[in-house]
């Protein structure tokens, strides 16, 4: 619920994608201004950059300066500037809308498939660092080369970034929602697999005062002791060497996926059964979710904290079975298994249900030979574009099953009453990660 509110300010404040909504609330007091952060890795189907916390600040991996200032004077609120925004609004069954944030209040309608939001606002502050002020600092303070982080990224070639620009809220705040999502089928997907169902579902969260909604960064560069900012963000300079660029057509998001999942079709297929298991767990259990991602990263950037053990049964298996594998090996399997889950944290709880389902009904490969096929008619065939950005694609509810329904509808695809669907462009960026998951998850669950 909190990354559905950090989401739409985010959005509507900066369409261009650079203002970067906080995914957590439990990480939110990690990207306030000064902390150092680290860029996710770029994925074809996540079109904006977002970034993981670190533990640091940017004085803590600066040496001490000769002119007795201390840390306070050079980063202290006292230089930063701050406006003052509000935002209020509502949302109702099956509503998508658009909202221009700005100092006075205006209605925001949030989308979603049969959902239902009390109304709500927010008042935020955003706070900014001149970036100016980062400069004279890289004049007056040295990087710590010998600092275990500063060495751990040069080492792991990861690059580094550090925040300048907030958005907070500058008064508590309480939002909650009622969702009835898909309506009885959702329900009995949760009695399936969490033993428990409701026809209607309620959450709420209380956001407060101070709390990090959103951010933006600027990169740091590093050489030797000396330090800089990295003003032109088009340019992909990299921390420390040369960074690659991932653009966005399908044909691109094709070959990524194949080339990172390609360790799963070389699996005996009794590996791939240990695997999917593993990840059925996960989409279950968001505590397996989030630990699974975390050893699976740990082992792609090989970091030295990596440890293929697990307090959870429902790991132990496919861990052991990595433990036995050469180096080789078990980098390009975590690297499949890290980037299936990353694809896979791009859906709600209710998709990964209804992707669990799928999976039951062995409805994976009809579903993602679907999804190729929406994509083919997005680039190749003109005749079908509608007015206002609306795609027809091929497709009828008639006969189809209703997991596969569900599915699309989730992902942002309108199905009518006849022989077409329709989807626009945000509803396309959705498909994307959805077609990451199901390629993933076709290759493990093929027994061929």
């Amino acid at each position: 619920m909190f990354k559905k509110v950090t989401q739409n300010v985010a959005k509507q404040m900066d369409p261009k994608g650079e203002l970067v909504p906080v995914e957590s609330i439990v990480d939110q007091d990690h990207f306030r201004i000064h902390c150092l952060v680290r860029r996710k890795r770029k994925t074809a189907f996540r079109p904006f950059p977002s970034y993981k916390r670190t533990e640091y600040k940017l004085h803590d991996v600066l040496l001490p300066g000769k002119d007795g200032k201390s840390d306070e004077s050079l980063l202290g609120r006292d230089q930063q500037d701050s406006r003052q925004y509000a935002t209020a609004g509502s949302a109702c069954d099956r509503v998508d809308g658009a909202v221009s944030v700005a100092t006075e209040p205006t209605l925001v309608e949030l989308g979603g498939s049969a959902s239902f939001s009390k109304k709500w606002s927010i008042k935020m502050e955003e706070r900014h660092l001149p970036v100016q002020q980062l400069d004279v600092l890289t004049t007056e303070r040295k990087v710590n080369t010998n600092h275990p982080f500063i060495q751990q990224l040069r080492k792991d070639e990861q690059n580094l970034y550090v925040v300048h620009e907030t958005i907070e809220a500058s008064e508590e705040v309480s939002y909650e929602e009622s969702t009835k999502a898909t309506g009885k089928f959702v329900a009995q997907l949760y009695a399936k697999f969490f033993a428990k169902g409701t026809s209607m579902r309620k959450q709420s969260i209380t956001i407060p005062k101070g709390c990090i909604l959103a951010f933006r960064v600027i990169q740091v560069t590093i050489k030797d002791a000396e330090w800089g900012i990295h003003h032109i963000s088009e340019n992909n300079t990299s921390t420390f060497v040369s960074d690659g660029i991932t653009q966005g057509q399908f044909g691109v998001l094709k070959k990524e996926v194949k080339q990172n999942c390609q360790a799963f079709s070389q699996l005996p297929v009794e590996l791939r059964g240990t695997f999917l298991e593993a990840i059925k767990v996960a989409l279950r259990d968001k505590d397996v979710f989030q630990e699974l991602a975390q050893k699976m990263e740990e082992v792609y950037y090989k970091t030295n904290t990596c440890e293929l053990t697990t307090q959870s049964p429902k790991l132990k298996d496919m861990l052991s079975s990595l433990q036995s594998l050469s180096r080789n090996d078990l980098h390009s399997l975590a690297e499949a298994v890290y980037y299936t889950l990353d694809a896979l944290s791009e859906q709600t709880e209710e998709q990964r249900l209804v992707l669990l389902e799928s999976l039951e009904k062995k409805a994976v490969r009809h579903q993602r030979n679907l999804v190729e096929r929406f994509f083919k008619c997005k680039t190749e065939d003109t005749e079908w574009r509608s007015g206002g950005g609306d795609i027809l694609l091929p497709f009828s509810a008639d006969g189809e099953d209703k997991t596969t329904i569900a599915m699309l509808e989730m992902s942002g695809v309108r199905i009518p009453k006849n022989e077409f669907a329709i989807c626009d462009e945000e509803g396309f960026l959705a498909l994307e990660a959805l077609y990451a998951s199901l390629y993933s998850l076709d290759l493990l669950s093929n027994s061929e």
